[in-house]
């Protein structure tokens, strides 16, 4: 019995889900094949190759903002109202 199941790996394929990296479409491609589908795999082979590799994407970054002559108003706790406006929290 061991020997028939070794028989049936020989004779089983490898799939993956996958979808086209140029169409967005689903397909199922062979283990390890390819990102694009059947259809736009000649399409995507008549682009032109870049010609210097991407940078790396960065976030812009500002200088923080200052603030001058902002005076910081604290209101009494007593004066604040928690009270719930009816119902049940």
């Amino acid at each position: 019995m061991s020997s028939n199941h070794k028989d049936n790996e020989k004779n089983e394929i490898r799939v993956e889900l996958k979808y086209c990296e140029h169409c967005g479409g689903l397909w199922v491609r062979e283990g390890g094949g390819g990102v694009y589908c059947a259809t736009c795999q000649p399409k995507v082979a008549d682009l032109p190759t870049p010609k210097k590799p991407s940078a790396r994407v960065t976030l812009p970054v500002h200088p923080p903002t200052v603030l001058q002559d902002y005076a910081f108003e604290v209101e009494d706790e007593d004066e604040l109202d928690f009270n719930a406006a009816g119902g049940v929290a």
